[in-house]
């Protein structure tokens, strides 16, 4: 593949001398630099970094041949790269059930060029979505789910993600627990907003348990997606302050309002290529 702006990702052993042999690599190579970023994890004893750059003659690079020159010129670091053309969007499969806040921002931020994703379908369990997706000529796949039909439908929409390819699945608002049959073998990376600032309030009607118990700030936080229920590393959060004065109706706004945002944050960060796992955690390169 060729590519005229390029965004690396690489990891690996903490140990002197990795970034200045890559800086040295990239110029070797005629590439010059538009974005460094770069942190050693002290617990895990990694070095995460985050280099755009492009050609200085605006020419293009090879993608394969430039990750098998840098891996083997890179030899003795034992890292772990991937080489990214920025210029192309990031295929994106979105699911959905009925509450559509987090569906119609992103929909809103892709049809304005203000998102570098490419929506290529969307899956829900509910058909209350599919007049606003047809609108803006996205596919629409309506899969209803029970009991007896949960694995075959599960088997469709993973379907979906592979004809079209999908990087990324956001699942917005999607309230069904995706089963470990359906992760398994997912070469997707799938992230989900969950309607709380985890740890929190877990099962239904979170705020209504959240009011309940007095709280004083409301949130939610974007994750992504395993075997473990809520529970994988964690990409983006925030919150709000209430008091008790506030209705259960009008925490659920504010946490519709907060979901929505954090959603968005969580995917432009990673069709940015700014986000890298540090075990059960993330590294965010703002």
């Amino acid at each position: 593949m060729e590519a005229e702006k390029v965004i690396l990702q690489f990891s690996c052993p903490d140990k002197p001398g990795v970034l200045a042999a890559v800086t040295q690599f990239l110029f070797k190579n005629d590439a010059f630099m538009t974005e460094v970023s770069s942190f050693s994890a002290h617990d895990t004893k990694r070095f995460f970094n985050r280099i755009a750059f492009q050609k200085s003659d605006s020419s293009s690079f090879n993608l394969d041949t430039l990750e098998k020159d840098f891996l083997a010129d890179l030899n003795d670091f034992n890292i772990d790269c991937n080489f990214y053309n920025a210029e192309v969007p990031c295929r994106t499969v979105i699911a959905v059930s009925k509450y559509s806040h987090c569906l119609n921002d992103i929909i809103h931020r892709w049809e304005v060029d203000a998102l570098p994703i490419d929506i290529r379908a969307i899956v829900s369990n509910h058909d209350d979505a599919r007049s606003f997706s047809e609108w803006n000529k996205i596919p629409y796949h309506h899969l209803p789910v029970s009991a007896e039909t949960k694995k075959d439908q599960e088997k469709l929409f993973k379907d979906v993600i592979e004809d079209n390819d999908a990087e990324l699945v956001i699942l917005a608002r999607y309230m069904q627990i995706l089963s470990p049959e359906f992760l398994d073998g997912l070469t997707s990376d799938c992230i989900n907003i969950h309607h709380s600032f985890l740890p929190g309030f877990k099962g239904a009607k979170p705020y209504h348990q959240a009011y309940d118990r007095g709280v004083k700030i409301i949130g939610a936080t974007a994750h992504y997606v395993t075997d473990d229920l809520d529970e994988g590393p964690i990409i983006e959060q925030d919150i709000r302050r209430v008091d008790h004065s506030t209705s259960p109706e009008s925490m659920q706004q504010s946490g519709y309002d907060i979901e929505s945002s954090v959603l968005l944050r969580a995917v432009r960060l990673y069709s940015e290529r700014r986000i890298m796992l540090n075990g059960i955690k993330t590294v965010v390169f703002n």
